[in-house]
């Protein structure tokens, strides 16, 4: 992999340092040719954001950790942005939890897929983490969704209670609840429709919301789930935030 340019003294250092795993990713074939335009669109709402993790968004990731926790069958989706900009730390993630992770894309090619599933094999490999990485073969399909899209694997997605699903799009995120699970999303965008449907929705940037996962479960507080949790509050107060922004 080719280094970046930038100084890490750049006040955008970590942003362009993304950039920079995206343009990687894409040379390898991993992403779609939307892909970049998706990260873009998340990053001016990052700004909005003022590039941290609000109060909302950590009682979200406390609340979602919880969940995952005390799953029965919690599962890791992922997509090739997601793939890119946080692999490694995913399936850190993934064995801290004792869960799979499950390829599953919107623009869904062979190519497309057997990149991402080495990238995450290699991944295994160099950490030494055993984790499950499931999508090469799906035998079962989420139902209300059409296309290729809809493919899934029986023993991960289809029959997980707890999805963890970064950079989800707004169908399937609605298909996955329907089938009533558990969908936790990272999605930077509080307006969008993924935000507004899922079960517990993080606003805030993927790479900093794994962080802060990992650095909950490596620390001695337990996280436990809450009745009192209220997702439409947790939006409300990120766009809350957002407004601020413009005084």
């Amino acid at each position: 992999m080719t280094k970046i340019a930038a100084d890490p003294s750049h006040p955008r250092y970590q942003s362009l340092l993304l950039r920079h795993r995206l343009e990687e990713a894409e040379k390898k074939g991993m992403l779609a040719g939307s892909a970049l335009i998706a990260h873009g669109r998340g990053e001016a709402f990052d700004y909005l954001l003022g590039e941290q993790t609000i109060p909302s968004a950590m009682n979200a990731t406390q609340h979602a950790l919880s969940l995952l926790q005390s799953a029965r069958r919690p599962v890791i989706s992922l997509n090739g942005n997601a793939v890119a900009l946080a692999g490694k730390e995913l399936l850190q993630l993934a064995h801290k939890l004792n869960c799979a992770v499950e390829v599953n894309i919107f623009y869904r090619t062979p190519e497309r897929m057997e990149s991402l599933l080495n990238h995450l094999t290699e991944i295994n490999q160099q950490e030494s983490l055993a984790v499950e990485v499931l999508g090469a073969n799906p035998d079962a399909r989420i139902p209300g969704l059409e296309g290729p899209r809809a493919s899934c694997t029986r023993s991960g997605i289809y029959d997980a209670d707890v999805i963890l699903v970064p950079l989800e799009d707004g169908d399937r995120c609605e298909a996955l609840v329907a089938m009533g699970k558990t969908v936790v999303v990272i999605d930077l965008n509080p307006l969008s429709r993924t935000a507004q449907t899922a079960s517990v929705t993080i606003v805030d940037e993927l790479t900093r919301v794994v962080t802060n996962m990992i650095f909950l479960l490596e620390s001695s507080e337990k996280t436990t789930p809450t009745d009192s949790y209220d997702n439409q509050e947790i939006v409300r107060q990120s766009l809350d935030h957002i407004l601020t922004f413009f005084g």
